[in-house]
């Protein structure tokens, strides 16, 4: 082999080397970055607000008393939620008022999203990560 052929060669394999190499390592750095995202148990006491027990009708004539846990991403958007109490509890009171009572029965997570998704439109700052019902009695 001439000794162009020889360089070409080692200087694809080279290349091809340090392409690996950086494929390797980009892909555990966005890996290392995926698992940095979720919100430990801690952040998850530390930043959520317990909503206060909320009694109403629903539109069967049914009533329920209903709790929700309201995951937040940061401090700050926790300050924001519970100054915007009132604002919680109007949301909530308007979208039970248009559940009945099989409603409740099929599941809460439609609930659970509105108001979410409802509580992300209010705040300015951060968002609402995750809300769960912590108590619900149907009577």
């Amino acid at each position: 082999m001439s000794k162009l052929v020889k360089t070409m060669i080692t200087s694809l394999v080279v290349l091809l080397v340090i392409a690996i190499a950086s494929l390797v390592v980009v892909l555990n750095v966005a890996g290392e970055n995926e698992k940095g995202d979720a919100q430990t148990i801690d952040d998850i006491v530390n930043y959520s607000y317990e909503s206060p027990e909320i009694t109403t009708d629903l539109a069967d004539g049914a009533f329920v008393r209903i709790q929700f846990q309201i995951v937040t991403d940061g401090k700050e958007t926790l300050k924001e939620v519970e100054k915007r109490d009132f604002q919680l509890k109007n949301i909530i009171i308007k979208e039970l008022a248009t559940k009945t009572e099989e409603d409740f029965k099929s599941g809460l997570s439609e609930l659970e999203q509105v108001v979410k998704s409802s509580l992300n439109e209010l705040v300015e700052e951060g968002e609402i990560t995750e809300v769960y019902t912590i108590n619900k009695i149907l009577q």
